[in-house]
């Protein structure tokens, strides 16, 4: 996996301190604090660890875990690794600022296919909205005031524009959207856990639900774009830290080697040893058959 990404060129930002900040509608975001500071990365290089912690943060929905401990953990998450950039990933195109309204695919958050551009920024800036001037395809974007949000912007020049919108302080991410989003990739890798493991004991119907579940399951896929390096490359093109994430657990959930596995004892996610890889550790596999014996 790392041989086939290692060239992905893909840089996120993520900021020191995120917090709840909830709306006069009562909905509750996740976003940048006041005084945060971001951080420029390259995902990839870590990428196993944020597949690992947004199954777990899904895991956690999944089981139906209190919820203070759900947004315990999604803080963590975006504390680590930053927010997911739904913004860009929803869009049939990263470049929706290219084009005169937003176009969306059918996805969980928003029933519209096609929204006014200012309509659609309403749900990622919801407390301050970011200086535009949008006419058609042509726009005009005041950044204002703040050297560290200008020279993100800077820094990003090259990707689309939404792209360096979703790493202004301003932008946020709702919280209920971040769960779904996490819990959709659980029950991905929940799913495929429970085909293998009940096999036996299901039916050609049953196992055929399990089949037409799992490859329903996806959003936008990433392009790519050859290299001429020393030999042609494939160079992959992210923009956003959720595309990257959904596809990299796919990887991850086929690979022969070291594939992506679910705990039996703590139904946490981790990556195998060995295909045969059953438990995340010693530890959980003592539990779990110390359990077991004790039922029999």
């Amino acid at each position: 996996m790392n041989s086939l990404f290692k060239r992905s060129g893909f840089y996120w930002t993520r900021y020191d301190y995120y917090e709840f900040r909830t709306t006069k509608g009562g909905i509750c975001y996740v976003t940048a604090a006041e005084n945060a500071k971001p951080t420029v990365y390259a995902p990839t290089e870590n990428i196993e660890r944020a597949v690992l912690d947004a199954l777990n943060v899904g895991m956690l929905s999944v089981l139906r875990k209190p919820d203070g401990k759900i947004r315990k953990a999604v803080m963590k998450f975006v504390s680590r690794h930053g927010l997911l950039g739904l913004m860009t990933a929803l869009p049939t195109t990263p470049y929706f600022m290219d084009y005169e309204a937003v176009y969306l695919p059918r996805n969980h958050f928003i029933k519209e296919e096609c929204l006014p551009t200012e309509e659609y920024f309403s749900y990622f800036f919801p407390f301050e909205k970011l200086n535009i001037e949008k006419q058609g395809i042509h726009y005009d974007w005041n950044i204002g005031v703040g050297n560290d949000m200008k020279a993100l912007a800077l820094t990003f020049a090259d990707q689309p524009t939404g792209m360096s919108m979703s790493f202004q302080r301003q932008y946020a991410e709702r919280y209920d959207w971040l769960v779904l989003q996490f819990r959709d990739l659980a029950y991905n890798l929940l799913g495929a856990f429970l085909y293998y493991e009940d096999y036996d004991r299901l039916d050609e119907r049953e196992r055929a639900l399990y089949r037409q579940g799992i490859s329903a399951f996806g959003n936008n896929a990433p392009s790519y774009h050859i290299s001429l390096l020393d030999k042609p490359v494939i160079v992959w093109d992210f923009y956003s830290l959720a595309q990257e994430i959904q596809m990299m657990s796919g990887v991850m959930l086929t690979d022969e080697e070291h594939p992506l596995r679910l705990c039996r004892n703590c139904m946490k996610a981790f990556i195998a040893e060995t295909p045969d890889s059953l438990f995340c550790g010693s530890e959980c596999e003592k539990q779990y058959h110390k359990r077991k014996k004790r039922k029999n």
